[in-house]
């Protein structure tokens, strides 16, 4: 199979689909591979080291002659143009929060998979895992920065020093993301409070705290209790593939402290604060009732290297998978990549996107013909 590996054009994403080890992989298994011209300089790969992996460094155009484009971010509105009916796509792509992307993807026939809905026989999301990880430890990095006072924080030191207190710290969601930010809270000193409406999850997170952290079940009363204290929060909460539920209203926003930083981690799918919307790493925060918002859609490409080589890690393994066999006969036998696809053939095939702008919802299995 030829495969394309573009350069990222999103704002400030340098992360990038295939490392050049990953291209060997792909070369090994008998597959040629296009690799866009600088594609991997921004996570410190270069052009000669593709070359050497067995890849052709090419333009844009002839990248999107390939039949399976291996991106890492959902396509914008200028690459449309390059995709062609029937091409396979595989990347992040957050479907539920982008009608346009959809509807492009849907009249040219593109055969979709989304990083992020791809579940493995334990019932885990193998690649959206290692950027929920980076994620969730970015959040508290962000976090902590924006509470000082030049950026409208309240100018709190979120471990606190000794005879003073601590910042509170209340994480929505105890799932990758949610994990990964209340270590990295701990860590920085921080008093830590964590929400969910699973049990279990919650038992877990007691535990491997050492009881350490608050756990509380998300009750909307609770949940009003923990914003009136909050010096942090961050938006945690996934629902795989659709759109993200609004846990923090705007009228929450008066009863909560002046300079509270909120980040909210799944902006990518539609936000958890119903005053979110994207921004970018060039203009990270706005401000709305004296609450700092931090809400930069692509929050691991800014730390690339990391983020590419974590990504890769778990994607292509699935990709080479999905190029030996081709995508029809690859869903036959592996459940993960069928959960992973979200349009075939004209049809939308993942519930929560359809759901989201009331498309009519095709079973990927009828979809296929299996």
């Amino acid at each position: 199979m030829l495969i394309g590996c573009p350069k990222e054009i999103k704002n400030q994403e340098y992360r990038v689909g295939l490392t050049p080890s990953n291209v060997a992989d792909y070369v090994s298994n008998n597959h040629k591979v296009l690799i866009e011209k600088g594609a991997g300089e921004g996570s410190g790969f270069s052009d000669e080291e593709y070359k050497k992996a067995g890849a052709e460094i090419t333009d844009k155009k002839k990248v999107f002659e390939a039949d399976m484009i291996v991106k890492v971010k959902e396509p914008i509105e200028e690459e449309y143009n390059y995709f062609r009916e029937n091409q396979i796509l595989y990347t992040y792509l957050h479907l539920a929060a982008d009608k346009p992307l959809t509807e492009m993807l849907l009249k040219k026939k593109i055969k979709s998979i989304a990083y992020e809905t791809m579940r493995d026989e334990s019932n885990q999301l193998p690649c959206l895992a290692p950027m929920s990880c980076i994620a969730g430890r970015l959040s508290i990095q962000e976090a902590s920065k924006y509470l000082e006072k030049k950026f409208g924080g309240e100018g709190v030191l979120l471990g606190g020093v000794p005879g003073v207190q601590k910042a509170n710290v209340v994480i929505l969601g105890a799932g990758v993301v949610g994990l990964n930010a209340a270590q990295i809270a701990m860590g920085f000193g921080a008093n830590v409070s964590i929400t969910d409406v699973n049990i279990a999850r919650l038992s877990y997170i007691d535990q491997i705290f050492n009881m350490r952290i608050n756990t509380y079940f998300s009750a909307p009363s609770t949940l009003e209790n923990l914003y009136k204290t909050a010096d942090v929060i961050i938006g945690s909460v996934l629902i795989p593939g659709a759109k993200a539920p609004k846990l923090l209203r705007k009228e929450h926003l008066k009863i909560m402290k002046k300079g509270c930083v909120i980040v909210d981690v799944a902006i990518d799918q539609g936000g958890c604060f119903e005053t979110s919307h994207a921004t970018t790493h060039d203009d990270p925060i706005y401000i709305i009732d004296d609450i700092v918002h931090y809400c930069v859609a692509n929050m691991p490409g800014a730390v690339p290297r990391t983020s590419t080589i974590a990504l890769t890690n778990s994607t292509t393994h699935y990709g080479i998978m999905l190029a030996n066999d081709g995508l029809e006969e690859i869903c036959k036998t592996n459940e993960t990549m069928l959960t992973g696809l979200n349009t075939y053939n004209g049809k939308c095939t993942f519930k929560g996107v359809a759901d989201a702008f009331g498309l009519e919802y095709t079973d990927p299995k009828k979809a296929l013909g299996l």
